[in-house]
């Protein structure tokens, strides 16, 4: 295929672009983006799919031929995040940023629809489009599933704009590519007393300190060197006044990792340290784990034959210690999940910061892998 075809509308493509980056919305409130896509998709003559979905769509076309069933997958959320870029379509939105790049996903996706549009004759089978909301702030994968929106499909494509990588890049393989997020939280229940007095006291932050320090051996000493885990306590609070000992104390974090096993590692230790180190100060503790997305991991078979189908070299990929809910459709559904350069500056802002700018040059490259993955998925499918 003429790498022109995948540009071949790509001033449309820029503009709807433009209008998202614009016009952000917060996770579950992507009221006007589902409008907008909706009213680009009906005017494209592209079936829109009902759906128990409150934001976020579903769109399909069908081949020539029947086939297989792919799915196709952009987020379309933003973040509560104030833009600091000197961008002329910045956000007009105050507090509210695409800092991730989800409009640069959903425009690719666009773009690929209107590519398939003009070429459903390569298509030997049906693809659908998923334009997912809530992907920032967690469950929206599993709204969708819950929901029934992919039954039927057999496999998923997606990816994630990376402006670590210059624009043209695919980084992709088989397995891990990005982490399992998961947050913990851990309330101490100890006994207040004035600070001049600590012999009344339980004092909960004498154990929020223990806690804190024995929770960095949890990897040290448990897992496999060789495994990428990290644990990181991000917050705590005790106390509001100079010269009471709090009667309650907190803190919590998050934990990175790639192996599931890993997961039930950490959770067992980071219980069991929090309750014994709390026991031994005659304290009481309450431990909250809570899985926000499991790990990505490429389904093998699946990723090669994405891989084998790209025109574009694909190179390995710098695994990410964010983590993305595409991974939640993996347990049901097999997906190949890659990232694609859309800055490479070397003072590029990451993923989430007020800074982050994704280049618009980008918008072809999606397209292509898109459209090239998908015609591999579903010929190694048939």
């Amino acid at each position: 295929m003429d790498e022109k075809e995948y540009a071949k509308h790509i001033d449309e493509i820029v503009e709807l672009r433009h209008y998202f980056h614009q016009h952000p919305e917060l996770s579950n409130q992507e009221f006007n983006t589902t409008k907008k896509i909706t009213e680009v998709l009906n005017n494209w003559g592209v079936k829109i799919i009902p759906t128990k979905l409150d934001t976020g769509l579903l769109a399909e076309i069908k081949g020539t031929q029947p086939g297989p069933v792919v799915g196709l997958r952009a987020d379309i959320d933003a973040l509560p995040v104030y833009e600091n870029t000197k961008l002329v379509f910045k956000s007009q939105n105050a507090g509210i940023m695409h800092a991730c790049g989800h409009d640069l996903h959903m425009s690719s996706l666009l773009g690929t629809i209107r590519f398939f549009q003009d070429h459903q004759d390569l298509v030997n089978g049906t693809l659908r489009f998923l334009f997912q909301p809530a992907e920032e702030a967690g469950g929206g994968a599993d709204q969708v599933l819950q929901k029934d929106v992919l039954s039927g499909v057999q496999a998923l494509i997606g990816f994630h704009n990376n402006p670590n990588l210059p624009v043209g890049t695919i980084a992709l393989q088989p397995g891990p590519m990005m982490a399992g997020c998961y947050k913990f939280d851990i309330k101490i229940k100890g006994q207040g007393s004035h600070g001049a007095k600590p012999e009344k006291s339980k004092d909960p932050i004498v154990v929020l300190a223990a806690i804190i320090s024995s929770l960095q051996t949890i990897v040290s000493r448990n897992i496999d060197p060789q495994d990428a885990v990290v644990v990181s306590v991000t917050h705590v609070s005790a106390g509001k006044v100079w010269n009471v000992i709090p009667g309650e104390a907190t803190l919590g974090g998050t934990v990175r990792l790639f192996n599931l096993k890993d997961a039930a590692i950490v959770k067992k230790h980071l219980i069991e340290l929090a309750q014994r180190i709390a026991a031994a100060y005659e304290e009481k503790v309450e431990v909250i784990w809570d899985e926000r997305t499991l790990p990505i991991a490429n389904d093998v078979k699946l990723t090669q034959a994405v891989i084998n189908n790209l025109s574009i070299k694909v190179q390995k990929p710098v695994l990410s210690m964010a983590g993305e809910d595409f991974a939640t459709y993996q347990k049901q559904i097999p997906g190949v999940f890659a990232f694609i350069g859309s800055n490479g500056k070397s003072d590029a802002a990451d993923w989430h910061e007020p800074e982050f700018v994704g280049f618009d040059e980008m918008l072809p490259i999606g397209i292509q892998y898109f459209v090239e993955g998908t015609l591999g998925l579903l010929k190694y499918l048939k």
